[in-house]
């Protein structure tokens, strides 16, 4: 029984090949880079310049086109490092701690444009810079997680010593995003509900929401992007001398 609720899908072990994901993320980086540029372009142009503006903020609610994306990548990208992780831990892949390790600058890089972006926003909005309000206090804390995550890496030598403790600070991270989410409704906060969702219907017009869809799609392109090219980087450096990547190396001389 036990063996049973383990038991994974064949695709899921391939994954754990470095041979197998090396292949796969080459053939998918072409067609996440055209997403990622078609996605962003679309966006930005039509939020920052054709969206009509807000009727209480003015234009300075297009920030928004560049905060709200980058907020929900830092949640998402924490999460799915804690996912990669926990799957190196439990079914040893080596593979996965490599995803795992290129999520970390990701994640933080939209962290900080998270807390930056809604600092700018919030002066015109709140009149401060910065409040100690809990939605953005617990995603100041979501960016000492990810330094966190960082120093752990480049304390430990040791790539798999550093994943496993990289991984257990990831998962134990992982109860501040609820916290993140849901902070504007357990507290009393300065901070706006949240202005996209999957779940319920838009609370802005189409051509205020629609571009702001495609800016989130276009970061997760964007992030999908780098995390394939960073962990295709580290395969190579890990695996150097191993003969499908010699034999993968003459076979794109050869071309």
């Amino acid at each position: 029984m036990t063996q049973s609720i383990w038991r994974m899908p064949r695709w899921f072990h391939q994954m754990g090949s470095p041979k197998w994901f090396y292949d796969i993320a080459g053939r998918l980086q072409p067609w996440l880079a055209l997403a990622t540029a078609v996605l962003l372009i679309w966006g930005s142009v039509w939020g920052l310049a054709f969206a009509p503006a807000d009727y209480q903020q003015g234009n300075s609610f297009r920030i928004m086109y560049v905060h709200v994306p980058a907020a929900i990548l830092a949640q998402s990208v924490f999460l799915g490092m804690a996912v990669a992780g926990a799957v190196g831990m439990v079914w040893k892949m080596k593979v996965a701690f490599m995803v795992a390790r290129s999520c970390i600058a990701m994640g933080a890089s939209f962290t900080l444009i998270a807390l930056i972006t809604g600092a700018i926003w919030g002066k015109p909005t709140w009149g401060a810079y910065w409040v100690w309000d809990a939605r953005l206090t617990s995603t100041l804390v979501l960016l000492f997680l990810y330094a966190g995550v960082i120093a752990l890496n480049q304390a430990i030598s040791e790539r798999q010593v550093a994943g496993k403790a990289s991984a257990i600070l990831a998962i134990v991270g992982t109860i501040n995003i609820p916290i993140i989410k849901y902070s504007v409704e357990w507290w009393n906060t300065l901070h706006q509900t949240s202005s996209f969702t999957l779940t319920a219907k838009p609370s802005m017009p189409a051509d205020m929401y629609l571009p702001l869809l495609l800016m989130v799609l276009g970061c997760y392109c964007l992030f999908a992007l780098v995390v394939l090219m960073r962990t295709r980087a580290q395969i190579l450096e890990t695996q150097s001398g191993s003969v499908w990547l010699m034999q993968h190396a003459d076979i794109q001389g050869a071309k």
